[in-house]
Order: structure tokens, then C-alpha cells, then sequence
């Protein structure tokens, strides 16, 4: 029989009951301290019919921060704000993996202490930081020593500590969109001269490096990898992205991951997905592949049919409509998202959209 989005899966030990997953999606609705709360509970737990719910990226430090109102998951109360959130979405026969995200240069001394955000060069970027104040001007970065690149993989350690303990399934390392990962993997953001910079080798090493503690912590089968090899977001460039993301899809092999989750193309709007070989860059990967960027469920169905993905990652859709899997199984219409309540608010836009049965 043909696999489709309707067909069960596994990523790592993490059983699915369908390959319809939610896309991570910044909210921006956390409460004091980074706490998720009770409206957090509801969103995540409206969704549980999805095969899986990648949570929203996650700061997994202070430092880690780039916006306002991000829930962490470095504190014991925000263990217990997300535990309430696991469990509820346990209790619906749902999976939960959390994003674990450092925003490197993205950020802004008001969000941050008064602490210059860091990165791998002192490279401001282009655009504007969004913070408590509105949007501001992005400062130059600190470039980081590598005497403080330990520091930071104890960070991830940390984090994913947290996250088992909260009750996560599994944990997505966010190296995508701009964020620090993927500014030491890309030559436009990192222009060291030391073991972190220049080669594809030195430029993954940090990467790599956060994969191998982070896999030790909570066991490879229950972490996947974000990657986003044409996105121009948060002012990205590199000189050569296809020969790059190769050797880094190749170097993870090594881990035995859950899966790798690469968006395809560039997330608002923008890189062009055509300039890059993704089904090169798939077949290079051994394990389970989450392809995500503007599927609908007839693309989702041809790219799991033919085998380019396992499973298909859905953003919007998810926002619009909590049962997105019962839609598409019925083949019903969408609720339309409205893009105004995307980022921050109360329950306008992201608790209230219509299910079916209503």
C-alpha cells in the first residue's frame, strides 16, 4: 500500500500516528520569565491530533533570547509551564518535541540585560531587532572566544536536561534561519580564523559539536536537526550553500539521528529553493527526512508517496485550524490565518479558530 500523510511513522523511537507535523511557530505569547501558562496549554493541546508538534524555537539560555514574551526551557518553573503542556498533549495521544534555539546576533541589549548579543564575527545584520520598545536597529555583535563555545554546548546539555525532564518526546536543535548555528555554518556571517571559521569542516565544528552533547544527553533517537540552506532570513548569505549543506547532512549521519527537518526554500518569501539541489541533499541523508516549506496536502502526499520526505512539516495551516489532520482526512476547507495575530497577543489568532465539530 502507498504511504500517504495518513500513515503511521517512526522518527528515532518516536512512534507517529500520522506524518502530518506541526512546524515549530514563534508566538510570542509566553508569560513572566519565559513561563509557558495556562493559554499555552490549550494551543499546544488543540493540536495534538498532528503526528507530531515541534514546539515553538525555545531559548535555551538568557543569552539565548531574541524576541519578547519566548517561553525558555533553562528554569525549573519553566520545566513545570511546559510539563503542563506535554502532558496535556500526551493525554490527547499526541508527540511533542521541543525546539532548542540561541538567536546569536538576532537580538538586542534590551532583551538581553544590556548585554551585546554574540556571534561567531562581530557582523551587525541587516533589519531591525523586535523588542519590548518596538522595532530598533540591530547592534554589532561580540564575536565569541572559543574559550566560551563550551559554555554554550553546556547550554544545549542543560536545555535538553530540561526538556526530558518536562516530558518532551524528543528535542529539534534549531540550525536554521539565521539563528547562531547557522551563522558559524555560513561564510557571509562568520569570518573567523580559528577552529571555527573557513572550512566547511571549522565552520560545522560548533554545530557538530552541540549534535554529539546533545545526542549523549538524551539518546540520538530522540533528536532531529533544523536546517535552511537558501534562506536569506535574518540577512544569511554564504558563497556556496550546496557543497556546504551536503558535507554538514553528510557529517550528521554520523549520529543516527530521528530525522532532519530542512525548510525548502525561504521562509517569508525570498530565496530561491530552485538554485538548490534538496533531493541531492536528501539522498545524502540516512535517516528520516521532514521537508517543510508551503505543502499543502497534495504536495505532501506526492513528496511522501515518492519518497523524497517521511513526513511533511505545516506552519500556517496549523495556525488556522487546531484539526488540521481531520481537514485534510476529509478533505474540508481551511480556516484562512490572519497574519496580524501571529506574533504576540492574547487568544485572538491563536487559541479561537474554529474547529469542524463546531
Amino acid at each position: 500500500m502507498a504511504l500517504d500523510l495518513f500513515s503511521p511513522a517512526k522518527l528515532g523511537s518516536i512512534a507517529l500516528k500520522n506524518r502530518i507535523v506541526m512546524a515549530p511557530l514563534t508566538r510570542n505569547r509566553a508569560g513572566d520569565g519565559g513561563v509557558p501558562h495556562d493559554l499555552n496549554v490549550t494551543y499546544y493541546a488543540q493540536r495534538a491530533s498532528a503526528g507530531l508538534i515541534v514546539t515553538e524555537a525555545t531559548p535555551i539560555s538568557a543569552m539565548g533570547h531574541g524576541y519578547p514574551a519566548l517561553p525558555g526551557i533553562y528554569t525549573d518553573e519553566q520545566v513545570a509551564g511546559w510539563k503542563k503542556i506535554t502532558d496535556a498533549v500526551h493525554a490527547k495521544g499526541g508527540k511533542i518535541v521541543i525546539q532548542l534555539w540561541h538567536v546569536g546576533r538576532i537580538s538586542h541589549p534590551t532583551l538581553l540585560n544590556g548585554a551585546l548579543p554574540v556571534a561567531p564575527s562581530a557582523i551587525k545584520p541587516a533589519g531591525k531587532a523586535f523588542t519590548y520598545q518596538g522595532l530598533v536597529d540591530y547592534v554589532e555583535p561580540r564575536a565569541l572566544d572559543a574559550s566560551e563555545l563550551p559554555a554554550i554546548v553546556q547550554d544545549y546539555v542543560h536545555a535538553t536536561k530540561c526538556a526530558l525532564k518536562a516530558g518532551f518526546d524528543g528535542v529539534e536543535i534549531h540550525a536554521a534561519n539565521g539563528y547562531l548555528l547557522d551563522q558559524f555554518l555560513r561564510d557571509g556571517s562568520n569570518k573567523r580564523t580559528d577552529n571555527y571559521g573557513g572550512s566547511f569542516e571549522n565552520r560545522a565544528r560548533l554545530l557538530l559539536e552541540v549534535t554529539k552533547a546533545v545526542v549523549e544527553t538524551a539518546g540520538a533517537d530522540k533528536v532531529g536537526i533544523r536546517i535552511s540552506p537558501v534562506n536569506p532570513f535574518n540577512d544569511m548569505q554564504d558563497s556556496n550553500p550546496q557543497a556546504l549543506f551536503n558535507y554538514v547532512t553528510e557529517q550528521l549521519n554520523q549520529f543516527n539521528l530521528a530525522y532532519l527537518h530542512a525548510v525548502e526554500g525561504g521562509i517569508h518569501g525570498g530565496g530561491k529553493a530552485d538554485a538548490f539541489d534538496f533531493e541531492q541533499m536528501r539522498k545524502l541523508f540516512k535517516g528520516a527526512y521532514m521537508a517543510n516549506l508551503s505543502y499543502d496536502k497534495a504536495r505532501g502526499n506526492a513528496a511522501i508517496a515518492s519518497g523524497h520526505a517521511d513526513v511533511i512539516a505545516y506552519g500556517v495551516p496549523f495556525i488556522a485550524n487546531p484539526d488540521l489532520v481531520e481537514r485534510y482526512k476529509t478533505d474540508a476547507a481551511l480556516n484562512e490565518a490572519d497574519s496580524k495575530s501571529f506574533y504576540g497577543g492574547d487568544e485572538k489568532g491563536y487559541t479561537d479558530y474554529p474547529f469542524l465539530s463546531a
